[in-house]
Parts: structure tokens; sequence; C-alpha cells
């Protein structure tokens, strides 16, 4: 008969060699991020947000919380509107989204920086922190677009919460982190001015579509900024390749880690494009020119009724003359 006391004696024995590996798996993480720490990006350790991830980790695990709760507390409740809102906050991310990448061009051109191949400069000349300065910002829009998915959940649009979407700004954000911390500068700043222009595109559409009926009608061009976003993730993998094949002297690790990024990005947004605009449109070609059968047949098959209508009608009234004209000839003949 088992005791209590070999119960726990048998489960310490089988669990402890585990928890060991456990403990010694943080213990060695927390080594390598300490050691990470003293290659850091050192101007940019007192900026707001960079002193350690925390911050940026629970910015984006509150963003996760209010994803699950969001809709929970809009269940049994009206949309809000928010047209006023979204107007400001669109057209301020056009503006926000333009001095980020006015900043990393001009910064960039004025340090000489080489599109091929650019190596990240720590020192501290005022071009190398204007570029290290424009990223922050940059990075910093990533959280800030956070607000695009709480305005849909408020709104009730739960249609527009996909994983694309949440996996598109969850990672940015927190990823981007790690960008600053370490490499703000050099090959950094290709794809996020490249980015931020394509921002102020996409947020313009937005703001535009915000002010209502009368302007929707003329934005045509929204498929487009997919296709330019896939673009977008294209040059971004031939750019980071060829980086590789010059043997740039840019953390290669990050340049795979790039690579296999925007390859995700290419599947997701390959496949929203397809369902949105390839998938959807046979069966629209498919609808319009039913309707179009149906609206010719009835047409015609109008046409003849109303044809054969006018026949009858025209036979009977030859008929009817023909009997009259028969009893008028039969009563004259009696007469006579």
């Amino acid at each position: 008969m088992f005791s209590l006391k070999n119960i726990t004696y048998s489960l310490f024995q089988v669990f402890l060699p585990n928890m060991e590996i456990v403990t010694h798996l943080i213990n060695d993480t927390i080594e390598f991020y300490k050691w990470t720490l003293t290659i850091a990006d050192k101007r940019v350790e007192k900026w707001p947000l960079m002193d350690n991830p925390l911050p940026t980790l629970a910015i984006s695990i509150s963003y996760l919380l209010f994803l699950w709760l969001g809709p929970k507390y809009m269940k049994n409740r009206e949309p809000f509107q928010l047209r006023k809102t979204l107007i400001v906050y669109n057209f301020s991310m056009v503006f926000l989204n333009f001095f980020i990448f006015k900043e990393l061009f001009m910064a960039a051109r004025a340090a000489g920086y080489s599109y091929i191949c650019q190596s990240v400069n720590y020192s501290d000349d005022p071009n190398e922190v204007r570029v290290a300065a424009a990223l922050w910002w940059y990075f910093v829009s990533k959280g800030i677009e956070y607000l695009d998915t709480v305005f849909f959940i408020l709104r009730k649009k739960f249609n527009q919460v996909t994983f694309l979407h949440v996996y598109h700004h969850c990672t940015m954000f927190t990823l981007w982190w790690i960008g600053i911390k370490w490499v703000a500068g050099g090959q950094s700043f290709f794809g996020a001015h490249m980015n931020a222009a394509i921002h102020v595109l996409m947020y313009l559409y937005y703001g535009l579509a915000s002010c209502g009926p009368k302007i929707q009608k003329y934005l045509w061009w929204k498929k487009y900024l997919t296709i330019i976003q896939m673009i977008q993730f294209h040059v971004t993998i031939g750019h980071t390749a060829l980086s590789l094949y010059v043997n740039c002297d840019f953390p290669h690790w990050m340049h795979y880690s790039l690579i296999c990024y925007a390859i995700t990005f290419i599947i997701l947004f390959g496949n929203f494009y397809y369902q949105t605009y390839r998938r959807q449109q046979p069966k629209r070609e498919a609808v319009s020119s039913k309707s179009s059968k149906s609206l010719s047949n009835g047409t015609l098959n109008g046409l003849s009724k109303a044809t054969n209508g006018a026949t009858a009608s025209g036979n009977k009234e030859e008929k009817t003359q023909e009997n009259t004209g028969r009893r008028k000839r039969k009563g004259r003949a009696k007469r006579d």
C-alpha cells in the first residue's frame, strides 16, 4: 500500500530532472539576453520604450486581450460610428508616415547611404542619429496602428479583424523593438522608408473613405494598395538576398529572418487578394450574365406576348367585322 509520502517522493523524482532542465534553460536565456545588451545600440537605450522589452510586450499583450474582451463587450451594444475620430486618426497617420519617410530619405541621403549594402554606424554623427530617431518613430507608429483594430471592434466590424490583420500588427510592433534596440540604422532604413511611403497611400485611402459616400465612389484603387504591398515584400526579399550575396556587414541572422518573415506576408496577402478580388470575380460575372440573360429573355418574351396579343386582337376584330357584314346581308335578303 502506497503512502502519501511515497507518492510525493516518486513524483519529486520524476519531475526534478525536468525542472532542472527548465531552470537551466531560463538561466541560459537570461545570460544570453544580458550578453546581447552589451552589443546593443547605446544611443537609444534611454529613449522611451527602449530600456527593456517589458513595456512593448505589455502593450502587445494588452492588444491581444482587447481582441478577446472587446467583442464580448460590444456583443449587446450598438456600434460606435467614430466618423470624425477616424478622419482625424487616418489623416494624422498620413502625416506621421510622410514625416518618417521624409526623415529617413533625407538623413540617409545626407549620410551617403548605399541602397545595396549599408552597415550600421553607431556613432553620434547627426545624420546617423537622425536615421535612428526616424526608425524609432517608425517603431512607435506600429504601436499606434493597434488603434486600427480597436476601431474595427468598437464599430463591430469583426469581419475585418482577420488573422492577417492581427499577425501583421502584433508582429511588426514587437519585432521592430529588436530592430531599434540593436540595428537602428544601416540596412534597416530601406524597408522602413519603403513601408512608410506605402502607409501614406494606405491611410490616405482610409481617411478619404471615412469622409462618406460622396468621396467613397471615387476610391476605385483599393485593390492596387494590396498589389503594392505584395510588390514591397518581393522587393524586400530581393534586396535582402542581394545583401547576403555581397556579404554585407549586417547581422546575417536578421537577413534570413527578414526573408522568412516577408514570405509569410506574401502568402497571407496573396491569399487575401485571391479571396477578395479573384475568387469573387467569376461569381460577380456569373450573376451579372444571368441578370442580363433574364432581362433580355423577359424583354423578348414580353415583346412576343405583346405581338401575339396584338395579332389575336386583330384576328378577333376581323372576325367580328365579317360576322356583322353577314348579318346585314341576311337582313336585306329577307326584306327583299
